[in-house]
């Protein structure tokens, strides 16, 4: 599926995109700024999450309570190889069954094993954005 939006249509793109998927792994794919954590942000309020979500750079993940358990929100962007991320556990929160929205996943690719959902985002020229999205099983 493909959708190109701006930053006003994403509270009906966010339950669009949870209406659709059938896969709690979501891997976020684009260049620097093109929107991810604000798409997650949406997405993670449409789940009731309350506070506010802020990218988790430095720490690797937050965790968020939604409406149905648990959100981990991961930032895998300053990882320096894929053992920092089998240090904090990685393979059992893919295998948890729990909500995990994942930053720069082609940092550990080798880890990350169907069932997921593919989010490729760009930015167009003139400043809206278009989502690729793509279940993988």
């Amino acid at each position: 599926m493909k959708y190109t939006y701006t930053l006003k249509d994403l509270p009906d793109l966010a339950r669009k995109i949870l209406s659709e998927i059938t896969y709690k792994n979501l891997l976020f794919y684009g260049e620097m700024g093109t929107g991810k954590t604000t798409l997650i942000k949406e997405l993670a309020r449409k789940l009731g999450v309350e506070e506010e979500l802020s990218s988790p750079t430095f720490a690797i993940v937050n965790e968020h309570k939604t409406d149905d358990g648990p959100l981990y929100h991961f930032d895998f962007y300053r990882i320096g190889d894929v053992s920092e991320a089998l240090d904090i556990g990685m393979e059992e929160y893919l295998e948890s069954g729990d909500w995990n929205m994942i930053e720069w996943p082609e940092r550990i690719e080798s880890l990350i094993e169907p069932p997921y959902v593919r989010m490729e985002i760009t930015t167009n020229d003139n400043g809206s954005r278009t989502l690729k999205m793509l279940s993988v099983n």
